[in-house]
């Protein structure tokens, strides 16, 4: 069993309950971390018996792209999402992380963090 972690991505997106979140967006950073068989992987040093990162990655991107106003929604679909292409995985989690929220005062980051999986 191998815990295998994208840490640090960095995106902008139009995620957000007010409009003009929608409108101008922010950054945001995500943390993905998933547990996964990598036993072949090891022995035959061979990508096709692995999760492809880049693949993960450009998932994750893609989640990302898509407007929401919750950050509960985003991860969500992020997760099922994985699931549903990669079902080597055997649980994962994601952290998402908007910088400078407007909530009135100075802030650096809201996070939410949701798991799934077969624990």
């Amino acid at each position: 069993m191998s815990k295998i972690s994208l840490e640090g991505m960095e995106f902008f997106a139009y995620h957000g309950c007010f409009s003009e979140e929608q409108i101008i967006g922010t950054h945001f950073i995500v943390d993905l971390w998933i547990d996964a068989n990598t036993a072949e992987a090891e022995e035959t040093d061979m990508l096709s018996k692995t999760l492809n990162y880049q693949e993960i990655y450009l998932l994750v991107k893609e989640q990302m792209a898509i407007k929401s106003k919750l950050l509960e929604h985003v991860g969500q679909r992020i997760l099922k999402a994985l699931m549903e292409k990669f079902p080597e995985i055997i649980n994962a989690e994601v952290k998402i992380s908007k910088m400078n929220p407007p909530l009135g005062g100075k802030l650096k980051n809201v996070s939410l963090t949701l798991k799934t999986g077969h624990e």
